[in-house]
């Protein structure tokens, strides 16, 4: 359809995501995860959404916090999507910190500490829902906070000796990881509170990963790399994750627009979108593959040909800002790949929401609609953010 009536095809796909963002997504969670006892979400469900295992991701805290705040904002202001959004809030700055200001990673239901991790991903889902919260009510206490924890963020990654390097000193490195979150949750604050650390940060993170991360003689951008850009021959130095990298290009896609259209950064992030699709994009079976090796080794992750739900997520998002930047038609046709591919595979017909893990062919590997690390974000956010982005494009067509 994209070939003859892009705004039809458009508007078709704009209306399939919102009908099951609202119908579907949104609710199960509201239903199976919303832990009304002592608040926050619940992720560890099996594939009806009863509950596997009450032990509380941290992240998703943030995550699921943000979400229904999102979705106040841009799709539909429903009361209960704010609560659940502030219960989320409210668990994480009863439970969530530890004593040095750095959060947890896991918790017991009510609350207990129970892990932490090197990273500080857990910090940044609680300051964009700290942020989008505050846009959805006009309290700004939430922006200040958010605000100040992404500080904390900036503190802990760069002081030597809180955050536990992930390799002995025989081995320096920097991950792509972390420089790509930070272009995100800065862009999420900036949104409802301005301060120079936000775009600061952006700048920083967009040079790294031109400077760093992006090597051309491999057409990829790597995952880990040395101190001044080094590739790390060996099986982890040479990791390609396609996901992330096609999540990077959204990310600079949304600040060149941001920017008005910056040229050098939407070029960048064209040229991160393209060298990952090829990599990524399963030409037998479809769908966006975990990992490669940017020298054609096996990849040495166990789920390296698997086909992960969020990745796919990642690709819808972003062909259809590469549309929107460019015009071309070739990104229909990518997104119609990744959209197609997507909703053949991954939806649950039966109890709703989508699954998350499959083989290779596309075939069902674990039927479970959560865990620690899947839950209310990354197919929440895709639907939320391309109905948003076709109503755009559709506006100016």
């Amino acid at each position: 359809m994209w070939r003859t009536d892009p705004k039809a095809y458009l508007k078709h796909w704009g209306d399939r995501y919102r009908h099951d963002l609202i119908n579907d997504i949104l609710p199960f969670w509201l239903e199976h995860g919303w832990d009304k006892v002592n608040g926050g979400v619940y992720t560890c469900v099996d594939r009806k959404g009863d509950l596997m295992d009450s032990t509380k991701s941290v992240w998703f805290q943030g995550r699921c916090g943000f979400i229904y705040a999102f979705a106040y904002n841009n799709v539909e202001k429903r009361q209960e999507y704010l609560d659940f959004s502030r219960s989320c809030i409210d668990f994480i700055e009863k439970h969530c910190f530890d004593s040095d200001g750095r959060m947890y990673f896991e918790v017991m239901a009510d609350g207990t500490p129970l892990r932490k991790r090197r990273y500080v991903f857990s910090e940044c889902f609680a300051a964009i829902a700290m942020s989008e919260y505050s846009l959805a009510t006009g309290d700004r206490t939430y922006a200040e906070k958010a605000l100040a924890l992404f500080k904390n963020i900036q503190h802990f990654i760069n002081t030597p000796g809180i955050l536990e390097p992930k390799y002995l000193p025989t081995l320096q490195a920097q991950g792509h990881s972390v420089t790509m979150i930070l272009i995100n949750t800065a862009a999420r604050i900036r949104e409802v509170i301005q301060d120079p650390a936000l775009n600061e940060q952006i700048d920083r993170s967009i040079e790294a990963i031109r400077t760093y991360f992006m090597h051309p003689e491999y057409e990829a951008l790597l995952e880990m790399v040395g101190p001044k850009g080094e590739l790390i021959d060996t099986l982890n130095g040479r990791v390609i994750n396609p996901g992330h990298c096609i999540e990077t290009a959204w990310f600079l896609l949304e600040e060149a627009k941001y920017r008005g259209w910056d040229k050098d950064i939407k070029d960048m992030a064209l040229t991160i979108l393209d060298w990952s699709w090829k990599w990524g994009w399963d030409e037998e079976f479809g769908g966006i593959i975990n990992f490669r090796d940017c020298k054609g080794f096996p990849a040495q992750d166990y789920s390296q040909d698997m086909k992960f739900w969020w990745p796919q997520t990642e690709a819808v998002i972003a062909t259809l800002y590469a549309y929107e930047a460019t015009g071309d038609t070739r990104y229909l046709e990518l997104h119609e790949m990744a959209s197609d591919w997507a909703y053949e595979f991954l939806p649950d017909p039966v109890y709703g929401e989508w699954f998350g893990y499959l083989h290779r062919d596309g075939s069902v590997a674990q039927p479970a609609k959560g865990n620690l690390f899947k839950g209310p974000f990354h197919i929440p956010r895709m639907l939320i953010k391309s109905g948003m982005l076709i109503d755009e494009i559709n506006q100016k067509i």
